[in-house]
């Protein structure tokens, strides 16, 4: 493949497709760096990449944003028949991590994993901004000496919860779901506003989802969308906390209560949650190494090296589709 982008940029192979966007690994001309480009035709009935691009740029501008775990953007720009951005090449998905773990992460993964994650969102949430499409995809690690470390991509959902007179979005009924349904909050199912408790409740169902290796409401037997939608709603309604977190820690528990409970314009204490499981973790006597689950089957296969550096090489490369919708 050789088509450029701009004078910088050149497509080496596709990577696959989201729902609105292609997906290829690219290389920049002018220093070798490897990285990844989005291509959303100009013609798409409700683009997207320049939305997101905007995003992305938005977050990044705050000075302090190294190491707050969102990718660089280094090109977004129309050209002929597409819409294109050019960002960080990251590694794999944790929904790739998971599959390639049996499809369960033991608690210390999902303990340093979660530390993590709402660290993300607490950023993001700082910016004013709504993630609202939590989910497994859209969390990738990095590569080589951030291979530790959790990303948080795929913004094209989101959305600013401070309008411009200051205030907070205000509540409101009837809206469309916005976000994965798996995991989508009770109130985006409900149709009710979301705000920064929404994308703490998604994250719940994701740890919960790591440990049991499924939730309770996947793979119900309805055909239609809307009516899956109902079924999927009508079962989180029907399962207590209490329930879903059976025969896991109670800091489960604790954490889906409270941001359950949380106001749609409260400002959640992500310090409190971020406690909670850094004292399980203690208590579990667990050792801050960054070492996770798929680098333990990296060393179980052999493979030479540091396991964290190596990590990205040998796990599919799905990941890298940063999926949209």
């Amino acid at each position: 493949m050789d088509i450029n982008i701009g004078s910088s940029f050149k497509l080496t192979k596709k990577l696959g497709a989201g729902k609105y966007a292609e997906i290829f690994h690219g290389i920049n001309l002018k220093t070798n760096m490897e990285v990844v480009v989005k291509l959303e035709p100009v013609s798409t009935k409700h683009p997207q990449l320049f939305f997101e691009g905007k995003v992305y740029q938005y977050l990044l501008k705050e000075p302090s944003v190294i190491d707050k775990g969102i990718p660089n953007v280094y090109y977004c720009a129309s050209e002929s028949e597409y819409n294109i951005m050019v960002m960080d090449l990251l590694g794999p998905s944790l929904e790739d991590l998971f599959h390639s773990c049996g499809r369960k992460f033991s608690l210390k993964s999902v303990l340093m994993l979660a530390d993590q994650m709402i660290q993300r969102i607490e950023y993001v949430h700082s910016r004013h901004i709504l993630h609202r499409d939590i989910k497994p995809d859209n969390f990738l690690i990095g590569t080589g000496t951030t291979a530790h470390m959790v990303y948080i991509i795929d913004f094209g959902l989101a959305k600013k919860y401070i309008q411009k007179d200051g205030e907070h979005i205000p509540y409101k009924e009837g809206k469309s779901l916005t976000g994965a349904v798996w995991f989508a909050s009770i109130n985006a199912l409900l149709g009710i506003e979301q705000g920064r408790r929404d994308d703490l409740e998604s994250l719940g169902y994701v740890m919960i989802y790591f440990l049991k290796g499924s939730l309770p409401w996947q793979n119900l037997k309805v055909s239609m969308k809307k009516e899956y939608h109902e079924s999927t709603m009508g079962k989180k309604l029907q399962i207590s906390i209490e329930s879903l977190c059976k025969g896991y820690p109670q800091e489960f528990v604790t954490y889906l209560t409270y941001v359950k409970n949380l106001r749609l314009d409260e400002k959640p204490d992500y310090n409190y949650l971020r406690t909670l499981f850094k004292n399980l973790f203690t208590k579990s006597e667990f050792e801050m190494d960054n070492i996770y689950d798929w680098n333990l089957i990296q060393k179980m296969d052999g493979i030479p090296g540091e396991a964290t550096n190596k990590s990205t090489k040998q796990l599919p490369i799905g990941l890298l589709l940063q999926k949209q919708g």
